[in-house]
């Protein structure tokens, strides 16, 4: 006698009973030899099922990434990445994330000479780039770098390693309009920071897998408050997307041993170069005037 079995498997072990129900043909959902295949080596490694593109997973398993979005459709979730949140919470539970990545590094790549491995290190950043870009939405983007030119005031936000990306856009920002800056740039704290902001500002957050639960909070805090956030996160089903009013969605998977910052920074670039274009002869102007002063505070040195 078949029992029914979940179709939104919730957790991993939840999959785990799921696949075993199906090989048994206890369930009410059939798959496929091969799709059971694949469903079984994604359980088998949940680290790298968490932490791999869609396209390089696909790869490491030898089939299309349309076979991995078909088997979550399957399973009962919208797309590949409802399938994937899956065994990131699992993961993020494991709180292994910066081990594991090195692990990958020395045991997965089976290359002993340096060079080859960041000729494989480049290929996965190109990949990440080129997943990024094509599967950018232009009006988001266009809208986005209009907000950061018309906004009242804009602060950006990142913590560890990407508080060095919040720095070089709040720089770069600086250099075409006033009143752009990392969110807590003098150091009085979060809040005090949030009470300056209001409707007519926006909040630039950069965070990903595993997240950072300050940023999370400090989105979510203030969106409520009605300030326009706007995400640079890792996937469209982040929990950082989900509280923004948009987001850009950047891979980061690479044998790198934390996110890879690379297309992070090429759409950083992207949004400041767009703005300065946006801005025209008023940003032109802002930049001579920087060149001006740099050049007068050389001569008095």
């Amino acid at each position: 006698m078949t029992s029914p079995s979940p179709l939104r498997p919730d957790t991993l072990a939840d999959l785990e009973r799921l696949l075993a129900d199906i090989e048994a043909g206890n369930a009410s959902l059939r798959l496929g030899k091969r799709s059971r295949q694949v469903l079984s080596a994604m359980i088998s490694a949940p680290q790298q099922t968490a932490v791999s593109s869609i396209s390089d997973l696909a790869e490491r398993l030898g089939v299309s990434p349309s076979t991995l979005s078909r088997l979550a459709q399957r399973l009962g979730f919208d797309g590949f990445g409802g399938l994937q949140d899956v065994f990131r919470r699992q993961v993020t539970e494991g709180k292994s994330f910066y081990s594991d990545q090195v692990s990958r590094l020395l045991d997965g790549t089976g290359e002993s000479d340096a060079l080859a491995r960041l000729a494989r290190l480049g290929r996965q950043e190109s990949a990440n780039i080129g997943d990024m870009v094509s599967g950018m939405d232009g009006e988001t983007f266009t809208r986005c770098a209009r907000q950061l030119v018309e906004a009242r005031r804009v602060r950006i936000h990142g913590m560890r390693q990407f508080a060095s990306l919040a720095s070089f856009m709040a720089y770069g920002l600086g250099m075409l309009r006033p009143d752009a800056a990392p969110l807590d740039a003098i150091r009085h704290g979060v809040a005090d920071a949030l009470a300056q902001l209001g409707e007519d500002d926006v909040l630039v957050v950069v965070s990903c897998f595993p997240y950072t639960s300050s940023v999370l909070a400090t989105a979510e805090v203030a969106a409520r408050q009605g300030i326009h956030v706007i995400a640079l996160t890792d996937a469209a089903g982040s929990p950082l997307a989900k509280i923004a009013h948009d987001s850009f969605t950047v891979p980061s998977h690479s044998l790198f041993f934390s996110n890879s910052m690379c297309a992070f920074m090429l759409l950083a670039e992207g949004l400041l170069s767009e703005a300065a274009s946006l801005m025209g002869d008023a940003g032109l102007a802002a930049l001579k005037r920087r060149e001006r002063l740099i050049g007068e505070l050389k001569e008095s040195l």
